[in-house]
């Protein structure tokens, strides 16, 4: 079985590593991926302090590399993952030099305006754009795929809910600014008003199933149990 890493994923679709060229399932798509540099006392504070600063840093790297490996398991699209607060941290040139992705920086103040940025500035190279952090285990492969299916078919917005009342991966084929200000970010309310502005906007709406992220102690033992199901 392929464990998930470039070279295995090169082997496994006859891929020549050497200059990346990839026959991909929707070329005209991008998966866009945020993720924190790994420094202590900065990422997966609420498993503190069950873990300690450098034990949450480990389960911050253990996440993102099983995101970035799922990204890769098989040759969707291309993949970019948007560093904050930059792409220098060795961590994300280390990423860059283990799978076929692009580093970028996430701008923005707030969280909504660096997702705004970021989908501007993507929506001008590609049809379609999905993005999600590096904390969602439950998402897989195949669910990237129905999301990219779903804005190929037509899809105005498309999202993947959460179980604490989020979502944790957003798509879209036109910048919705609306979507991002003013929301409350980090609230059980963020889901609710996103199909609130959805629906006063008129907007076809998909939805994945319901799935989880790693934001408490409890999510991270459900993690390293090996549970990635989903709600139904």
């Amino acid at each position: 079985m392929s464990c998930g890493c470039w070279i295995c994923w090169c082997c496994r679709f006859g891929v020549y590593a050497g200059d990346k060229e990839v026959s991909y399932l929707f070329p005209d798509c991008v998966l866009l991926i945020f993720c924190k540099a790994p420094l202590a006392g900065q990422v997966k504070t609420r498993l503190q302090p069950a873990l300690s600063a450098d034990e949450a840093v480990a389960a911050h790297i253990e996440l993102t590399l099983f995101t970035l490996n799922r990204a890769f398991e098989i040759p969707l699209c291309p993949v970019r993952l948007y560093c904050a607060p930059d792409p220098d941290h060795s961590f994300f040139q280390q990423c860059a030099a283990d799978y076929p992705l692009t580093l970028h920086p996430q701008i923005g103040l707030g969280l909504g305006e660096r997702m705004q940025a970021t989908f501007s500035e993507v929506l001008h190279e590609y049809s379609h754009a999905l993005l999600m952090g590096c904390d969602c285990p439950s998402l897989t492969a195949d669910d990237l795929q129905e999301s990219f299916t779903a804005l190929r078919e037509g899809a105005d917005l498309l999202i993947a809910p959460a179980e604490d009342g989020g979502y944790v991966m957003i798509g879209m084929s036109e910048l919705k600014s609306h979507m991002f200000s003013n929301m409350p970010w980090g609230s059980n309310a963020v889901l609710a008003e996103t199909r609130r502005r959805a629906a006063v906007a008129q907007l076809n709406l998909q939805e994945l199933a319901t799935q989880w992220d790693v934001d408490t102690v409890a999510d991270w033992l459900r993690f390293k149990n090996g549970c990635v199901c989903v709600s139904g």
